[in-house]
């Protein structure tokens, strides 16, 4: 029988941590049947207390498309202005 994780999910230490703004803990979860990837960074309030700040992101969702860099830069002259 296999395990049931709807509703389910973790959080491990983020290993790949190479800047200040890169969550300190990653993960994932279920749901409702869906699933998602979770962020997680530890924090300190005003008042001193610790918690944890969590970002979630569908595992489908599509990443947009970052423009190719390039040092040559193209302009259209027929622009109508």
């Amino acid at each position: 029988m296999q395990y049931d994780n709807t509703n389910r999910g973790a959080i491990f230490k983020n290993t790949k941590k190479a800047t200040e703004n890169h969550p300190d803990m990653t993960g994932s979860i279920d749901v409702n049947g869906v699933e998602y990837w979770v962020s997680a960074w530890s924090k300190t309030s005003q008042a001193g207390a610790k918690f944890l700040s969590m970002s979630v992101k569908p595992k489908d969702e599509q990443q947009p498309a970052k423009p190719a860099q390039s040092n040559d830069v193209q302009f259209d002259d027929d622009l109508p202005f």
